[in-house]
């Protein structure tokens, strides 16, 4: 991600037709968008079909950006909100499909199972996990944790007190322990010994 300064300037650039500036926003915030937005549905495909209509509206209406916020905030709002229309027209379907994951630089059938069969659990628990939380949890955490957001930009950008930010982390992060535990079977030690 680019640093305000540079932001505002490569924004500037961009507003005057400067084609290298409207890639060097792409190039800066295209990988995090699409991390973030695949957090949000788990699935990659419909992450990268996302961001690029994202990135079409922002550069269509890039006059109307507003210079005292960060355009990453302005960009992941809009990526938001176009995720959350497709997933209600296409409600129908199932949120939780599973996510495929190929091993890399696996050097044996063996070694490639195993870190197949690894990717697979930690998807299904991260999934779990997300599918526990309910809004504005979710986005709160994958701010936080996926895009490393400090606790005042998240209250800032969702307009709650920083304390607010702060509980629902919390609340969020034991919420997903427990979906966790539950989907697999685990408890915890001092629970065993209440």
């Amino acid at each position: 991600m680019l640093d305000a300064q540079t932001e505002r300037l490569t924004i500037a650039r961009a507003r005057k037709g400067d084609r290298a500036a409207i890639s060097e926003l792409i190039r800066a915030y295209q990988r995090p968008l699409e991390a973030f937005l695949f957090r949000m549905c788990g699935k990659s495909d419909l992450a990268e079909d996302i961001a690029q209509e994202a990135f079409l509206r922002v550069m269509k209406s890039l006059d109307r950006f507003d210079d005292r916020f960060r355009f990453s905030t302005w960009l992941f709002t809009i990526g938001k909100r176009l995720l959350v229309n497709h997933q209600q027209k296409m409600r129908p379907l199932a949120d939780s499909d599973a996510v495929d994951f190929r091993g890399r630089d696996a050097r044996t059938p063996v070694t490639e199972n195993i870190e197949q069969e690894r990717g697979e659990t930690v998807q299904r628990m991260i999934a779990i996990a997300l599918d526990s939380l309910v809004e504005p949890q979710r986005e709160i955490v994958l701010l936080f944790h996926q895009q490393g957001w400090p606790v005042e930009r998240i209250a800032d950008k969702l307009s709650m007190p920083e304390g607010t930010i702060k509980s629902h982390l919390f609340r969020a992060r034991r919420r997903m322990l427990a979906a966790i535990e539950h989907a697999t079977g685990v408890v915890r030690t001092e629970e065993v010994f209440k």
